[in-house]
């Protein structure tokens, strides 16, 4: 999958379990907007209505050339997904995980996107991210100097 755009602060604020790969409901204009690079996942979710998992809070903005009035960049968007799998989303999400986009990408001629399924991080689950990942700059850092 060619990836067009990713959520980054997921892999911060969750810890990922599973990842699914679904496909988007989407408008001819919307599609253009996402191949030209125009998406945003900060602070987007996915949500489950009436047996059917939805992207929430996602902003596809408005293609450059498209004509359309009262166009609403964030609204939810279906998700196409197998039924095996949103049968393991909503038993994920009643035992209190969360489920959220982590990329967009381009497969072939579709646009699909990467969803995960995680327990969120604690603060001081976040201040261990970090200091790990400073240590490693560090170690990094260390040895580029020696060579």
């Amino acid at each position: 999958m060619n990836v067009i755009a990713k959520n980054r602060r997921a892999n911060f604020d969750y810890d990922t379990n599973e990842r699914i790969v679904a496909g988007i409901v989407l408008a001819g204009h919307e599609a253009k907007s996402i191949r030209a690079g125009h998406i945003s996942l900060k602070g987007s979710f996915v949500s489950i209505r009436n047996h059917e998992a939805w992207l929430t809070n996602a902003h596809i903005s408005k293609y450059a050339n498209a004509a359309i009035e009262n166009y609403d960049p964030i609204r939810p968007r279906k998700l196409l997904i197998k039924n095996r799998e949103l049968k393991h989303i909503i038993s994920c999400k009643q035992n209190g995980y969360s489920v959220y986009p982590l990329s967009v990408g381009i497969d072939k001629k579709f646009i699909k996107m990467e969803i995960g399924i995680g327990k969120g991080k604690k603060l001081y689950d976040k201040r261990m991210t970090i200091k790990k990942r400073d240590e490693i700059r560090d170690i990094n850092r260390h040895f580029k100097q020696k060579s």
